[in-house]
């Protein structure tokens, strides 16, 4: 007797991964969706923050040490759902040989953008 068996694609063993929850959630939840987005620029800050951090080859403890701070600190930090404050981005930024940019944008009369930055 021949046993048919099904090709099934394999399954994490951590579950879906973080874009399809959030895709999920954000269609079941409106409010998820709402905060989730406006978490965005905290997101973005997170990301580049974990990778200056890889390419110096540091884990979060020792960033921590340079910057005076907890791993857990730096850990909230780059998890993107921690806003934190311009002076400790400053502190990261020096500890991993980095400057923060800052900056203002409008639209000009003609619908271009504008943008104004100084690197602290």
């Amino acid at each position: 007797m021949e046993v048919s068996q099904k090709m099934t694609a394999p399954v994490s063993p951590i579950g879906t991964s973080v874009g399809e929850d959030v895709r999920h959630r954000a269609a079941q939840d409106p409010a998820f969706r709402v905060r989730w987005e406006a978490g965005s620029e905290f997101r973005e800050i997170a990301w580049l923050l974990i990778r200056y951090r890889m390419d110096r080859g540091l884990t979060q403890q020792e960033l921590a040490e340079r910057v005076g701070t907890s791993a857990s600190h730096i850990a909230r930090i780059e998890s993107g759902r921690h806003r934190t404050s311009f002076q400790t981005l400053q502190r990261i930024a020096h500890a991993l040989d980095l400057k923060v940019v800052i900056g203002f944008e409008r639209a000009s009369g003609e619908g271009r953008l504008e943008r104004q930055t100084v690197s602290l």
